[in-house]
């Protein structure tokens, strides 16, 4: 396994195993098998209602808690100083841990800096190794940078092959930020799995169309978090380790960049409207 190093000097691991949309009661029989397949590091949240399925896993893995590097993230619920401090706690408690190995806003909406404020506190405590953000477009990131004590580590935003994030790369890089990425396989939309140029630069390398788009990210400086329920592909996602692109590859894929998401965008109303709907669900 490949690390990146934080801010802070923490090191992550490049690639995990990430948990959005796997069902509370398959959790706990996915993450141990992630586990078994190889990985360290899990992806969850207080939004997908399974950090407690994921604490139990790390319990029955048998492997001592520092082995593992942890992620969750608050909910827009949680969001306000003293709601924040609370959900912490319960994440924790949730997790079967003293303490999270990285932790995130999820969405940048609502009193997010009161949120921000009770993590950096949390982090002075030791309850939090490393703290960040997810879905901060480049304007808000770096107003969170600039005004607070503890500028965020990680950003974790959408990005896959087809949606590059080249530009809001270049601020993260420049406000040493480190780019995670979440739906590195787009959700399988636009044929993904079969496009191509992905598929005929795998060949070259005795890998799949998959593997090729997450060793691309890899190399662009992203951390990964892909989900797979089939241990077969848990084990060929981690298999990303033993070649490399060379820059012709690298351009070839490059060039499969739309600059658009597939998924929301915070700059549309329409989609902030859904989202902030969303703050009511107790998280």
């Amino acid at each position: 396994m490949e690390f990146i190093s934080l801010r802070n000097d923490v090191k992550m691991p490049v690639l995990g195993y990430g948990v959005f949309q796997i069902p509370a009661e398959e959790t706990e029989k996915c993450v141990l098998e992630a586990i078994r397949a190889g990985y360290r590091s899990i992806d969850t949240a207080q939004g997908y209602f399974n950090e407690a399925a994921v604490g139990n896993a790390l319990k029955k893995s048998g492997l001592p808690r520092e082995e593992f590097f942890v992620t969750t993230k608050l909910w827009l619920s949680n969001h306000g100083y003293e709601k924040a401090m609370a959900a912490i706690e319960r994440s924790l408690e949730r997790l079967q841990s003293d303490y999270v190995d990285l932790m995130l806003i999820h969405q940048p909406f609502g009193d997010y800096y009161g949120a921000y404020r009770a993590m950096e506190e949390a982090y002075k405590e030791g309850k939090l190794r490393a703290i960040g953000v997810s879905n901060f477009y480049p304007d808000r990131l770096i107003d969170l940078c600039r005004f607070t004590d503890i500028p965020p580590m990680v950003n974790q935003v959408e990005t896959h092959v087809f949606y590059q994030q080249q530009e809001a790369h270049k601020y993260m890089e420049q406000y040493d930020v480190v780019h995670m990425s979440w739906a590195p396989f787009a959700e399988g939309q636009k044929n993904m799995f079969t496009n191509p140029v992905l598929t005929r630069i795998g060949e070259r390398h005795s890998k799949t169309a998959a593997q090729t788009a997450l060793r691309y990210l890899i190399q662009r400086g992203v951390a990964l978090i892909p989900k797979s329920s089939h241990v077969e592909r848990m084990a060929q996602n981690l298999n990303i380790f033993d070649f490399t692109l060379n820059e012709e590859e690298m351009d070839a894929i490059l060039s499969l960049d739309e600059g658009k998401t597939l998924f929301f965008s915070h700059y549309e109303p329409e989609s902030v409207e859904r989202l902030i709907a969303m703050s009511d669900i107790d998280a």
